[in-house]
């Protein structure tokens, strides 16, 4: 019998991308044939094995398009940034934004049904990224878009790559892009504190709360008096208003001008914001740290204890 080493592991999940334990497992299966344990994998694990397909795209980029009033914001994801300078990506990203502008999509398998050729590949937009991906060797996704279609105007800012954001609105053009670079900049989650989210309003909440508590058994263990309940509940909620503040766009000081509000900044000019859409790229995802030695160590540790 083969001795597995933790180097032959190693190879054989930077091969297939598989689990640490199911590639030990093959390699013992195959006594330490590589090629035949990879065989293993890719029969036991089907389309978990293919490396390309199963690895995180973190990375990417934001493109948006606009003609008129019709226009679209797009997230395009990849492996690694270095990616994200590449021609043939590029294009593809901005090829697709500008098709979810003109054909309206449903969905991203709507969008990459649409017909589209580049680089030899085609006819459909999809054949490009499948294309792409052997030509690049790295896993490509359009994660997520959205299209807009009047009646309101619209305006774009795009911050390098990796933050890209649309405002609809009504009135003058420069101040409508003055506040896309502020949403790019500032990232409100609403355009006012009547719109923001419920969970997050409570979410809030319970950070003040906690917060209070915490203060509360602080002055209990340095035997000084402890605040009322009514006094408390007014700290809470002063909390709460003062975030509602800070993340609706109209309230936040304006970035070229943090004497005015961005909603004086956009009365002074005569311009109605009338909503916004931003993207940063990898927001949510969570990011695949690979660090094979701690995960043997994990491996090892979690062995002891079950034995």
């Amino acid at each position: 019998m083969a001795a597995i080493t933790a180097s032959m592991v190693a190879e054989l999940r930077a091969k297939t991308d598989a689990p640490m334990m199911e590639c030990k497992k093959a390699l013992t299966e195959a006594d330490g044939d590589m090629v035949k344990a990879e065989e293993l994998l890719r029969v036991k694990l089907g389309n978990k094995a293919g490396k390309a397909a199963a690895r995180i795209t973190a990375e990417g980029v934001v493109t948006s398009f606009i003609d008129g009033a019709n226009g679209a914001l797009l997230e395009t994801n990849c492996e690694t940034d270095f990616v994200t300078k590449n021609d043939s990506f590029l294009a593809l990203a901005n090829a697709a934004a500008a098709l979810v502008a003109k054909h309206n999509p449903a969905d991203v398998a709507a969008l990459s049904a649409l017909p589209y050729s580049q680089d030899g590949f085609g006819p459909t937009l999809e054949d490009v990224r499948r294309g792409l991906i052997g030509k690049i060797g790295e896993n490509m996704s359009f994660r997520r878009f959205k299209r807009f279609a009047g009646p309101a105007k619209l305006a774009a800012y795009l911050h390098g790559t990796r933050i890209g954001v649309v405002v609809e609105f009504d009135g003058d053009e420069v101040a409508a892009k003055d506040v896309a670079m502020h949403v790019a900049a500032m990232k409100p989650v609403a355009l006012t504190s009547a719109d923001v989210p419920a969970e997050l309003i409570e979410k809030e909440r319970a950070v003040a709360a906690g917060k209070a508590d915490e203060d509360r058994k602080a002055a209990e263990a340095a035997g000084k008096p402890v605040q009322p309940a009514e006094i408390v509940a007014k700290r809470i909620e002063g909390g709460v208003q003062k975030y509602l503040k800070e993340v609706s766009l109209f309230n936040q000081p304006f970035v070229k001008n943090d004497k005015q509000t961005v909603e004086q900044m956009l009365k002074a000019a005569g311009t109605t914001v009338k909503g916004f859409t931003l993207y940063v790229v990898g927001e949510g995802i969570e990011k695949k740290v690979d660090d094979f030695a701690a995960e043997v160590a994990a491996q090892v540790a979690a062995a002891k204890t079950a034995a």
